[in-house]
């Protein structure tokens, strides 16, 4: 029984993690920007979603920032429809 709860438990704590990380980047227009794009997406995201959402937050924030804004290229690996929600979304 327990075994049958034990993945969307662990989903649960990547979720929580997540949107942890997205909020305490350091740089303040991400951490608006990322943690309020992750507290209204995350907590619907499936894993490929989230996989992909880990993914990006291994990237330094101006990075981040300047793909969003489009001052720079994005990567290939980052030109997905979460990235594009992400460049769509507001926070205000």
């Amino acid at each position: 029984m327990i075994h049958e709860t034990q993945p969307e438990a662990n989903i649960e704590t990547r979720r929580k993690r997540l949107i942890y990380r997205a909020n305490y980047r350091g740089f303040k227009e991400a951490d608006i920007l990322l943690g309020g794009f992750a507290k209204a997406h995350v907590p619907a995201m499936d894993a490929a979603d989230l996989s992909t959402f880990e993914s990006l937050l291994e990237e330094t924030d101006h990075n981040i920032y300047d793909w969003i804004k489009g001052s720079k290229p994005l990567p290939a690996q980052f030109d997905t429809p979460l990235f594009a929600r992400l460049k769509q979304y507001s926070p205000l």
